[in-house]
């Protein structure tokens, strides 16, 4: 029932106070690092859904991600340029994806359970990750975290949420889902190679 109340007001908060604490929130955090260890989930709901628990081993993290075209940077030189210097989309990764990464490579100890999204603005955007530490006494007697700890880089080949939806809605099965697997990418080189055979 709490978590369900805390839910609905993240969805629509109504009151004004509820609006202008969200709004006091995202000013503090711009001025903060761009990933930071936190105690305490701001969304708790959220958090307790996606694995999160409040025992030793169990990390937060909230990690800033500047939103907008995400362009890799081509050749400044004047003149011809061949095709692979020219500046191309990034595609198949979502913000969440790369938040997740950034905050396991800032704590190369742990494993990330999983993430979730607690604001944005016009230029960043926030999430919040759950990271596992992968030798800590009470995480290797947990039977469900022993697991997770045992995979390493796991958000590096997208077996999180967010990288799993990334790699081509991996959910879906049957018919239209012919070409989901074992990726996008992948069945495209299969294609591609077949050609030239």
């Amino acid at each position: 029932m709490l978590y369900q109340r805390i839910r609905n007001l993240w969805k629509n908060p109504k009151n004004k106070e509820l609006k202008e604490l969200r709004f006091e929130r995202l000013i503090e955090w711009r001025k903060e690092g761009a990933v930071i260890r936190i105690q305490k989930p701001t969304r708790l709901d959220r958090a307790r859904a996606l694995g999160y628990r409040a025992k030793q081993g169990i990390i937060l993290a909230r990690v800033r991600v500047l939103r907008g075209g995400r362009k890799r940077r081509g050749s400044l030189k004047k003149g011809r340029r061949s095709k692979n210097a020219t500046p191309r989309k990034i595609v198949d990764k979502s913000y969440q994806t790369i938040a997740e990464q950034r905050a396991n490579r800032d704590f190369k100890n742990c494993e990330v359970v999983n993430s979730y999204e607690v604001g944005k603005d016009g230029r960043y955007g926030f999430y919040e990750v759950i990271l596992v530490d992968r030798d800590h006494p009470q995480i290797k007697k947990d039977k469900q975290l022993s697991g997770l700890s045992e995979r390493r880089g796991r958000v590096f080949r997208g077996l999180t949420n967010s990288g799993r939806r990334s790699r081509g809605i991996l959910n879906n099965k049957g018919k239209g889902a012919e070409k989901l697997r074992p990726s996008r990418f992948a069945n495209f080189k299969r294609k591609d190679n077949k050609q030239r055979k």
